[in-house]
């Protein structure tokens, strides 16, 4: 029981639920079991088998496989440490040695947004020394005389430059000495550096130079990252970019890795990554970059399986917590293999990432996203957030009107309390900020302008959501909208009604589905590399099938040598005409049809093609997964009669209405509820609008259909 001595006391964890609440839905840290149906939730001597951790801002969520049951709750998150309220939810959910963890973490992404990171010094080509403040010469803002831009990661001082040089096919035209490269060291030296980021011109082509840098400077024993192993591919910025970037990250993200595997009690940890599956500690250390995406990653998986098993095949996603609002299509034409949207390339924070992801839209529309009237009389909402800290004005601690504040105001968020009863929910001063909001915008009353705040707040998020269907050529008519997070149920029927979804699915643990989605999301391993071959004849062939063949040996040597006869394969290309800048992702294999698909997929995107032009494969990847299955779950308990809610008000489309309001466990299966109703499980509140009728699946989930259907 040692372990369990680093939970705090229930007391001190009603302070921290009061400082660090989520804005974004009635009960989003409820104690109680988020979806267990009667599982204890208390600290416990029973080792779990299996735990998905995911780490934000202001709650981490947890779920455990455990005796047989699957046992869902939230612990107040450490921002100052991380790895605290980590350990603490692994210790309540009876981690020990050789539990199965898979943890989504938010470290690299925060320390990205908020440069708190490492002292690196970047070693580069001589005279390109300043590609990484030069970029792409992009101005966001045309009309400004002096851009406002953040600084780059890497300061001039510390941008050495090796007198080296190849040509873009790899030939060398200034040989890299051994003099020159003890030079190096020395410079690089010189600069008391934290970690060392090496990314020589065209190396994507020929290593050699690089590898020799990354070698020498190892001896300075600080982390180095090179860009020939980390993403051989042609761009020169991003490549240059995603290494740095990965330099920076990586003293942080290793600290807190290790403070994980030294606190864990022997567990087996996988950090999920940024293409959905998860990597040993030790390779998660060595390229942090790789998990800027890693919470988002994770909830798509859990949420595309609650589709399929209501009978849904394609889905949008609605992940929506304080302070953003993530989006996906899932099962779409240009999925993979596992019906996941992916992509090459994304910006945080202002710097390109050139590594896969799976492919997650995010806008500033969270549950604390603050309203406000701008210098011309428009009502604004987001994407500033108020954050936990003061938070949304029901939380008593001052803060803005918010949207959470128009939901309490409207009476979708019941009751006073919110957090299990940790936290007061002070109606009084959402009523009147709200009523504020109405007087500066010449609204009649709080109510109407909370109901603005709404309708501006999801205008935003459909936007979000016709981006990754409709802009992608998607029809969301034919996908269900499934929505997750503490918020996105609460939002669920006005984006379903105004994008045309049939159905509206809340998954069973919605409050914390990325915790589950990062518990089933399997080993994944990713190789790519950039080859510049046309498709002219079977030559071209030749050495993209052994492109293809040496990914496929480095992805399976990335997994323990007894499961790589298990490993499954996915191949992936990078294809354009020749003479275009940008390429099409599409599936490599057969290469004998490549030319042809390629055409098909252009014309479906642009509208037109040249089925006359020269193809050109830019990149190959390689992506290995393996599944691990879970634990087998006790069926599903729930209430055979269910029982009566109780009539709550609301109100709705400018007037009044007499709604009832159920915790979800206390509906059975198969039960049909009519709109408007309130729906509560703990960590996330569903709203049923008028017109609308919701069910109980067999799989825990609540599904919504518009009327009878």
């Amino acid at each position: 029981m040692a372990a369990a001595r680093q939970v705090p006391s229930p007391r001190n964890q009603r302070k921290r639920a009061r400082q660090l609440h989520r804005a974004g839905g009635e009960g989003a840290a409820h104690e109680k079991p988020a979806g267990g149906e009667g599982a204890a939730n208390e600290i416990t001597d029973r080792a779990a088998s299996a735990i998905g951790v995911d780490t934000g801002g202001t709650f981490t969520d947890v779920v455990a496989w455990r005796g047989g049951e699957r046992v869902a709750f939230k612990v107040p998150s450490t921002p100052r440490d991380p790895a605290q309220a980590v350990l603490e939810g692994l210790a309540r959910a009876g981690a020990g040695r050789g539990t199965r963890v898979r943890h989504g973490s938010t470290v690299a992404t925060n320390a990205l947004l908020e440069r708190k990171g490492a002292r690196v010094t970047l070693v580069t080509t001589a005279g390109f020394e300043d590609v990484l403040e030069i970029g792409r010469q992009e101005r966001p803002d045309i009309y400004a005389l002096q851009p406002a831009r953040r600084p780059p990661l890497v300061p001039r001082e510390r941008r050495i430059g090796a007198r080296e040089r190849l040509a873009a096919g790899g030939d060398v035209l200034t040989p890299l000495t051994a003099g020159e490269i003890a030079s190096v060291v020395r410079r690089v030296r010189a600069t008391k550096p934290d970690a060392v980021a090496v990314g020589l011109l065209h190396a994507w082509s020929a290593p050699a130079h690089e590898q020799r840098l990354a070698r020498a400077l190892e001896k300075l024993q600080v982390p180095v990252t090179s860009a020939a192993e980390l993403v051989p591919e042609i761009r020169e910025y991003e490549r240059l970019a995603t290494t740095v970037a990965n330099a920076f990250l990586a003293p942080r993200v290793s600290a807190y890795l290790q403070a994980l595997a030294q606190g864990s009690g022997g567990s087996e940890i996988q950090i999920v990554l940024s293409h959905g599956g998860t990597a040993p500690p030790e390779q998660a250390a060595r390229e942090p970059v790789r998990q800027l995406f890693s919470g988002p990653a994770a909830g798509l998986r859990a949420a595309l399986a609650s589709a399929r098993a209501c009978g849904f095949e394609r889905a949008l996603t609605l992940d929506v917590g304080g302070t953003s609002t993530d989006c996906a299509f899932l099962g779409g034409r240009d999925t993979g293999r596992d019906g996941l949207p992916r992509r090459r390339g994304r910006e945080v924070a202002g710097l390109p990432v050139l590594l896969p992801t799976l492919d997650v839209h995010t806008v500033g529309a969270g549950g604390g996203s603050i309203a406000r009237i701008d210098a011309g009389g428009v009502l604004r909402v987001g994407p500033e957030s108020a954050g936990a800290d003061p938070g949304p004005a029901c939380y008593g601690h001052g803060g803005p009107a918010t949207v959470t504040d128009a939901l309490v105001v409207l009476g979708a968020i019941a009751g006073d309390t919110l957090a299990g009863g940790a936290l007061a929910l002070d109606r009084a001063a959402a009523q009147r900020v709200m009523a504020a909001l109405a007087r500066d915008s010449g609204l009649p009353g709080a109510e109407r302008a909370a109901e603005g705040v709404l309708r501006v707040v999801e205008s935003n998020m459909a936007n979000a959501l016709r981006k990754v269907s409709v802009e992608c050529g998607e029809d969301p008519r034919g996908a269900a909208l499934v929505a997750f997070g503490g918020a996105g149920g609460l939002h669920a029927c006005a984006l379903a009604e105004s994008l045309g979804t049939p159905a509206v699915i809340w998954p069973r643990d919605a409050g914390v589905l990325c915790a589950l989605g990062a518990l089933t999301g399997g080993s994944r391993r990713e190789r790519s590399r950039s080859l510049l071959r046309t498709l002219r004849d079977a030559r071209d062939h030749a050495a993209l099938a052994r492109g293809i063949a040496q990914l496929e040996r480095e992805v399976r040597a990335a997994f323990p040598a007894r499961d790589r006869a298990r490993v499954r394969l996915e191949h992936r290309a990078e294809v354009r005409a020749l003479g275009q800048a940008h390429e099409l992702p599409l599936a490599a294999l057969p290469l004998a049809d490549l030319a042809g698909r390629f055409h098909d997929a252009h014309e479906r995107r642009y509208g037109f093609a040249d089925r006359g032009a020269t193809i050109e494969v830019v990149t190959l990847e390689v992506g290995g997964w393996l599944d691990e299955p879970l634990p087998r779950e006790r069926a599903l308990a729930g209430a055979r009669a269910g029982k009566p809610g109780r009539a709550i008000e609301v109100w709705h489309d400018g007037r009044r209405r007499r709604a009832v309001f159920h915790r979800r466990e206390e509906i059975a299966t198969g039960a049909r509820i009519a709109g408007p109703a309130v729906v509560v499980d703990d960590g996330a509140t569903l709203w049923v609008a008028p017109g609308w009728s919701a069910r109980r699946h067999a799989s825990g989930a609540v599904v919504l259909t518009r009327g009878e259907r």
